[in-house]
């Protein structure tokens, strides 16, 4: 990886944390995610937390970190689903964007930016299996998708 690539994510990381991040935005790890859908399924789902004033984390966008990722544990949800030093592979996601908002996510990540159809192929199929413990069962019946949207509407539930 190229040194400048590292420092950016690390600042990106440290802005984060730190709760100073201009705009505000949800970085997630895009090689856990083979489709859209099960992004705008947690999407859904954090915004129905915020009409109710049930927000689980600190920010709209982390919220949506934490709802796409399997788990109920906070740090590790963040840390799994979000960016590392290492990420190389990132999906941006800020809620009602404004074009000027959107120039500035742009700014923030020093990258190519690619079309969302591409998230399937780049997408990592054990990875994702073993995160959300897809058995090879469910995904011979299912797709990755699907089983991860399963997982994200039926947390709270189970």
């Amino acid at each position: 990886m190229e040194q400048g690539l590292k420092l950016c994510l690390r600042e990106l990381l440290d802005s984060m944390q730190a709760g100073t991040l201009e705009p505000e935005v949800a970085l997630l790890n895009a090689s856990l995610i083979p489709d859209v859908f099960p992004v705008l399924a947690a999407a859904h789902k954090t915004l129905t937390a915020k009409s109710r004033d049930s927000l689980t984390t600190r920010t709209l966008h982390s919220e949506l970190v934490y709802n796409y990722s399997g788990s109920k544990h906070i740090t590790e949800s963040l840390k799994r689903c979000g960016i590392s030093e290492t990420s190389t592979y990132i999906l941006a996601a800020r809620f009602n964007a404004s074009l000027d908002e959107m120039k500035a996510v742009e700014k923030l990540i020093n990258g190519k930016e690619i079309d969302l159809e591409e998230l399937e192929g780049r997408a990592n199929q054990a990875q994702i299996q073993k995160h959300y413990k897809i058995s090879g069962l469910e995904a011979g019946i299912s797709t990755l998708a699907d089983a991860i949207t399963c997982r994200i509407a039926a947390r709270d539930a189970l």
